[in-house]
């Protein structure tokens, strides 16, 4: 008796056939195959087993040449993360899957780029690759796999196009570096500005309160000539206390002239 041992591994399950009949998933372990003829004669069925790998791959799909809405060619490189999640599908719904993959993901990048002008891709890649994702992505999973991203990974433009994108973009980024310097320089003339008539108006404010406070003083002194005379004689205490301090007495006039140092 004749037998072939299989070994699945973790990362894979294995599609069991017998006499070319799907029979089942084998999980991860060690199997043996009876071959040959059994104890009575008779020829056993024919097994076989066809590992798929489970595990996330990368797919990457070069130097496609496509046309843009305004008939401009580019090349476009893009790399596709999937993995597979129904082996049975994958074997036996199409003949290849990563073929087909490579297909489908080829196919949505031409029809996306198809309905973009220049300017667009290159304003907005990511839509590019959110088109191909949304495009391919349920019709993988109908052949057992599932695409986690399908990102654009450059773009090739004709040599001459290529040329003057450089010279666009260096003008761009120089206009875009001297509006940034010329906002920076308005804004802060502005803040200068709000700051000098801001301090103009404080001091005007100040200067209209000292002067409300002296007419307001004067009143009260003519008003109370008793406050004008207590406020004499607080000068004078304070005088008092300085060697230095005179007073001069008008007596034809009765009052005290100004002290004087």
């Amino acid at each position: 008796m004749k037998s072939t041992e299989i070994t699945v591994n973790q990362t894979h399950r294995g599609l069991k056939f017998v006499d070319g009949v799907f029979a089942g998933i084998l999980d991860p372990g060690r199997y043996q195959i009876l071959r040959g003829r059994d104890f009575w004669g008779r020829k056993r069925p024919e097994v076989n087993v066809i590992l798929v790998d489970l595990r996330e791959r990368e797919l990457n799909i070069k130097g496609q040449e496509i046309l843009t809405a305004d008939k401009v060619a580019i090349r476009v490189n893009i790399v596709v993360q999937f993995r597979v999640t129904d082996p049975k599908a994958a074997i036996l719904e199409v003949a290849e899957y990563e073929a087909r993959l490579y297909s489908d993901v080829q196919l949505a990048a031409r029809r996306s780029l198809a309905s973009m002008r220049l300017e667009e891709i290159l304003t907005n890649r990511n839509r590019l690759s959110e088109d191909i994702l949304a495009d391919v992505k349920e019709i993988a999973l109908h052949y057992g796999v599932n695409i986690l991203r399908a990102d654009v990974k450059d773009l090739v433009f004709p040599g001459n196009l290529q040329e003057v994108m450089n010279k666009v973009l260096t003008a761009e980024r120089l206009s875009q570096a001297q509006l940034i310097e010329a906002r920076t320089r308005a804004e802060m003339q502005a803040i200068d500005t709000q700051a000098r008539a801001e301090s103009e108006e404080r001091s005007a404010q100040a200067k209209a309160n000292a002067i409300k406070m002296q007419a307001e003083a004067a009143a009260a002194f003519a008003d109370n000539p008793a406050l004008l005379r207590l406020r004499e004689l607080d000068a004078m205490q304070a005088l008092a206390l300085s060697a230095n301090a005179r007073l001069y007495i008008d007596f034809q006039k009765n009052r005290v002239n100004p002290p004087t140092e």
